[in-house]
Parts: structure tokens; C-alpha cells; sequence
């Protein structure tokens, strides 16, 4: 008995030690990042950073929170986060609780049909010609209407209340409420964990995009804050190159200090459009540990 204590002790000490080395490994890339961003830009060019910056300065966020108009999209970002996510999770929940009910008519041709686009699209200059016809060029719908749905979110939801007894559903029923009632006091709140799940991927989804205002938005004032970065990563290359060619003609001021550069500018921009979502994540993360059917009826 001593033998197996001793033994699953030393177990438990190596897993601990696993465990440990494994998350230092994978915070150590974001942690490097986070230092370089609040570290001065001609001492991050002479390499060594790890953990923690040699020179502290805020002169990389300064930089890039510089322009005006990166705080309208910072706004236009929320507002496409909220209402994006908010709009989906409606619309997705919805469609796979109506695919959870054998009466529904057409049911396994609707899912076949729901189907197919997974795996086929018609491509960019379709998607543009559809746009344009529906109005949604330059328009803050864009952001919104064509991610509202996600068949792949759909089955996954329709999989999870595949999970939660019919008998909650009939005891409801002889209670003397209707489908409406059932879906608000039963399933939704049954339902917290997967609708935590999608609205995290969704709004992970909608804050990370930037290609939708590169292909479907020139107005400047719908521009969201991702693209507003991507825009400033590429003046920062490219005024970095322009540097770099007057160095090399004698013609930049050697004593110059250039206290900004664009792997500072890069990593700054990690840090910004990364901490909305680290500071979101603990909200929904209880929400994933929980029981499917806490307080519920068990069959």
C-alpha cells in the first residue's frame, strides 16, 4: 500500500511537472510578444528579449493609437462583435433547435441541402456580384448578415439538445406550456454551455476578420479596427524600407535613435486585438465546466 502511495505521488509530481513545462511552452510565444510590444525598438533589434522588457516604453502603442480614426474602429469592431454574435447565436440556435423535431416537414432534405455549402462556394467574385445586388457594399450589414449563419455551428448545437431528455419536453407540455415556454424556461437554460461555446467562436470569428472590409468596404468610417492595424503594419514596412534605402544612400542621420520599428508596431498589434478576448474568455469559461443537465430530470 506504502509502495502505491509513494508511487502515485511520484506520478502525480511528474504530470504536475508535464503540465507546467507544457503551459510555460505555450504562453512563451504570447509573453515574448507582449514583451517585445513594450520594449524600445532599436534595443529589440539587438535580440534577447524573453519574458519581460529590457527598456520599458509605451512608445509602440503611442504609435499605433496615434491615428483618430483607430478609435472609430475600435467602436465599429465592438459594434460588429456584439451585434454579429448576438444575431448569430439567435439565428443558429434556432435553426438547430427546429432540426431537432422529426415533425418538421423536409427535414433530412433541408439538412442535405445545408450541407452542400460546406464543402462548395462559389468564390470571391460571386460572393462580391451577391453583395453588391443585396446592398451590401459599403454597408455596416455586411459585417453582420452573411456570418449570421454557420451550419457547422447548427449541427453542433443540434447535437447538444439531442442530449437533453424528451421528458422535460412532455413534462412541460402537460404543465401546460407551449413550445415557446419550453424553449425559453427549459432548453435555453439548459442550453448555457454550447451557446457560451458558440458565442465564443463567433465573436472570436467576427474580432479576428479583416478581410471582409478589404473585399466589401472602402467607406473609411466603417473600417473596422483589424484592418485599420493591417494598414499601419504595411506603412510601418514600408517607411522602415524608405529608412533603410536613405541609410544606405548617407542620407538618414546616423544619430538618429529610431525608437519604433515595425516588429514593435507587429507585436503591439498582437497585444491589442488579442487582450478583448483573453479578458472575455474567463466570463464564458464556467460556463464549459458545467453539467449538461444540472437540476434537470435524469432518465
Amino acid at each position: 500500500m506504502r509502495s502505491k502511495t509513494n508511487g502515485y505521488r511520484l506520478f502525480n509530481i511528474c504530470n504536475i511537472a508535464f503540465i507546467a513545462l507544457l503551459s510555460l511552452l505555450s504562453l512563451y510565444p504570447y509573453l515574448n510578444t507582449v514583451a517585445v510590444a513594450f520594449n524600445d525598438g532599436r534595443d529589440s533589434m539587438l535580440g534577447g528579449i524573453t519574458f519581460y522588457p529590457r527598456v520599458p516604453t509605451l512608445e509602440n502603442f503611442s504609435t499605433l493609437l496615434r491615428d483618430d480614426s483607430i478609435v472609430r474602429a475600435l467602436f465599429v469592431s465592438i459594434a460588429k462583435v456584439v451585434s454579429g454574435t448576438l444575431i448569430g447565436l439567435i439565428v443558429q440556435f434556432s435553426a438547430g433547435y427546429a432540426l431537432t423535431k422529426k415533425r418538421l416537414i423536409g427535414r433530412n432534405a433541408l439538412l442535405l441541402y445545408l450541407i452542400v455549402p460546406m464543402f462548395f462556394s462559389g468564390g470571391l467574385i460571386p460572393m462580391y456580384l451577391t453583395y453588391s445586388e443585396l446592398g451590401l457594399l459599403n454597408n455596416f450589414l455586411v459585417y453582420v448578415l452573411p456570418g449570421a449563419f454557420a451550419f457547422f455551428n447548427v449541427i453542433i448545437i443540434r447535437t447538444y439538445l439531442y442530449t437533453i431528455p424528451d421528458s422535460l419536453e412532455e413534462s412541460a407540455k402537460i404543465d401546460g406550456a407551449n413550445e415557446l415556454t419550453i424553449l425559453w424556461r427549459v432548453i435555453l437554460p439548459l442550453s448555457r454551455p454550447i451557446l457560451a461555446t458558440i458565442a465564443l467562436w463567433t465573436a472570436v470569428m467576427h474580432w479576428n476578420d479583416w478581410t471582409t472590409t478589404l473585399n466589401f468596404v472602402t467607406k473609411t468610417s466603417l473600417h473596422t479596427l483589424q484592418f485599420k492595424l493591417m494598414l499601419m503594419i504595411k506603412e510601418s514596412d514600408m517607411i522602415a524600407s524608405l529608412v533603410q534605402e536613405a541609410a544606405q544612400r548617407g542620407e538618414a542621420d546616423p544619430g538618429r535613435v529610431i525608437r519604433v520599428t515595425p516588429e514593435g508596431i507587429r507585436a503591439a498589434q498582437v497585444v491589442v486585438t488579442t487582450i478583448p478576448i483573453i479578458l472575455v474568455y474567463p466570463f464564458l469559461q464556467k460556463h464549459f465546466i458545467k453539467g449538461v443537465l444540472i437540476g434537470s430530470v435524469k432518465e
